[in-house]
């Protein structure tokens, strides 16, 4: 049994389990938003099948992103733990639990509906196409956004609610957010990902404009979450949400944010506060998640 659960507890980690808390509240978001207009009834088996969509398909994703990255994750400081690249999961089963996972999410979607049945293989194809884009391109951050923003989109379509500008809104929001902390994040690699050839946007554009554009896409998001609200015609205890979430995306640049240092041209450039990088990245996200998801049900009682 306990090496069952010790089994259980290193997959977690291959796919990263505690970071569903940036995408469930919003899935679950965009699911109690659909009540308020016209949508299929959300029966048990609904709930439950909406469910392993999510489960499955992040975890195909993250199968796959650890079994893609295992050489680079290999020669990094920073992620030479991981379980592929430790020895602790091989690379195979990796790769056979991103196509077992796969097919169950293509299966579970199947049962939903029509469209949500035709969307899954090209959704699952966008998830996992994430893995390879920062070998080509510094816009992966984005990629990475609208894959996370496929989570509301999806959970709002397989409510039976037909598309609008608000859940486009909405899911834009979740597209600039996470491009913004996935940059925070990746600052720690910057050095790393230059040497090794792999493109972000602090390895191309340095860490000092990489913090400004973190900063300009978390703005688009505080528009966004703003927009989306007045769109689909949200109360206050909507707003609420949507302004804790911005004070704790405030609070998250502001504590990343380092002094101001002469870089090799004597120019003085901000550079970021590496050393907290990790906790304000799950700490401030995951919060500022939670909070939005709550008042999101609040403001379903209330209005």
């Amino acid at each position: 049994m306990i090496r069952i659960l010790d089994r259980a507890k290193t997959y977690g980690e291959l796919v990263a389990f505690s970071h569903t808390i940036f995408a469930l509240p919003f899935a679950a978001s965009a699911a109690v938003l659909a009540l308020s207009v016209p949508h299929t009834r959300p029966t048990p088996l609904r709930v439950a099948a909406m469910l392993a969509c999510m489960v499955t398909a992040r975890t195909s994703a993250m199968a796959f992103n650890r079994f893609a990255d295992r050489d680079v994750d290999a020669r990094n400081p920073r992620t030479s733990a991981r379980p592929v690249p430790s020895g602790r999961v091989r690379p195979l089963e990796a790769l056979a639990l991103t196509g077992v996972s796969g097919a169950l999410f293509v299966g579970a979607a199947a049962t939903l509906g029509r469209v949500p049945g035709l969307l899954a293989v090209p959704v699952l194809l966008v998830l996992l196409g994430y893995s390879l884009a920062k070998r080509f391109t510094w816009g992966a951050h984005a990629w990475l956004g609208v894959a996370l923003s496929l989570a509301p989109g999806g959970a709002w379509i397989a409510m039976g609610a037909a598309p609008s500008l608000g859940i486009v809104a909405l899911m834009f929001a979740v597209v600039t957010w996470l491009l913004g902390f996935d940059v925070l994040y990746s600052l720690q690699d910057e050095g790393f990902d230059r040497g090794a050839g792999l493109h972000s946007i602090p390895s191309r554009f340095g860490a000092a404009r990489a913090l400004t554009i973190a900063a300009a896409s978390h703005t688009a998001t505080a528009a966004l979450l703003v927009g989306a609200g007045a769109l689909l015609g949200r109360s206050v205890a909507y707003f609420v949400g949507a302004g804790a979430m911005i004070a704790l995306l405030v609070v998250e640049h502001a504590l990343v944010r380092g002094p101001k240092v002469a870089d090799a041209q004597g120019k003085l450039v901000r550079r970021p506060r590496l050393d907290r990088i990790n906790k304000v990245f799950f700490d401030c996200n995951a919060w500022a998640a939670v909070a939005f998801f709550a008042c999101v049900v609040v403001d379903a009682f209330v209005r």
